[in-house]
């Protein structure tokens, strides 16, 4: 039986696989993403991985964080543990992948394109959609302008685009495209090419490669997450954004 409520966690030749397992959606709230957090730290700590691999079970990768844990009581527990992932994720010197066999949207999205590789199905797709209930991806408007250039970054993050696996792999967001019905063996296959090289020299080339990128990263996500919590929580639109979508009904923007 897993030590976790939430993952599944493998770990065998120097990569550590967490699994996402609360299907169908793996919808983040804030006891799964404690519990992340948690298990993040033990891996970050951990010198002899040369991999931490984040897949998931069911027929979504992520369909992000619970709407329900943005309201104004909730929202800054919220950004605490869901930015914790990220800046956990940062600190290791180990390379990180997500195997994304679904959709990947709003913090699910923000989890695979934080990941050093992405690989995917064909039938994945990628999308930002926070805008249309009134908030902003913080992770996503940090992490994006570097992944995929600033222009794909505005219709991510600013006009909520929603794309597929094969225009994710057209502007660089994905790493590796594979057939659906491939899927798990081509994860597994690239996984084993990692467990044939150093251990060491793998970490200490992510290290080199990183050098002043991961103090950026994270003053961008430090000024992003000012944005949202300082700035846009203060706006009727967010609230409402929120409200309407706990409701099933459509927003009235004080600012359309």
């Amino acid at each position: 039986m897993s030590e976790y409520q939430y993952f599944n966690l493998d770990i065998a030749g120097g990569v550590a696989t967490v699994t996402m397992d609360l299907p169908p959606l793996n919808v983040m709230d804030n006891p799964m993403m404690a519990e992340f957090n948690t298990l993040l730290d033990g891996l970050v700590a951990d010198d002899n991985l040369s991999a931490i691999v984040i897949a998931a079970e069911g027929k979504a990768f992520s369909a992000g964080v619970d709407v329900s844990d943005h309201t104004e009581d909730k929202v800054r527990d919220m950004i605490e543990r869901f930015h914790g992932i990220f800046r956990r994720l940062a600190a290791t010197d180990a390379i990180t992948i997500a195997a994304v066999q679904g959709a990947a949207l709003g913090g699910g999205c923000e989890l695979a394109c934080f990941c050093d590789v992405v690989l995917a199905s064909d039938r994945a797709k990628f999308g930002q959609p926070e805008v249309h209930v009134g908030v902003f991806p913080p992770v996503a408007a940090a992490i994006l302008p570097w992944r995929v250039g600033l222009g794909k970054a505005i219709e991510l993050v600013s006009l909520g685009a929603t794309i597929s696996a094969t225009e994710a792999y057209r502007i660089g967001l994905v790493n590796q495209l594979f057939p659906a019905d491939e899927f798990n063996d081509k994860v597994t296959a690239y996984i084993d090419s990692i467990r044939g090289l150093s251990r060491p020299v793998v970490r200490m080339a992510k290290q080199a490669t990183m050098v002043g990128m991961r103090a950026e990263t994270l003053k961008r996500l430090e000024e992003a997450e000012k944005i949202y919590l300082d700035e846009l929580m203060q706006l009727h639109d967010a609230h409402e954004g929120i409200a309407a979508f706990m409701e099933k009904r459509s927003p009235e923007w004080s600012h359309a």
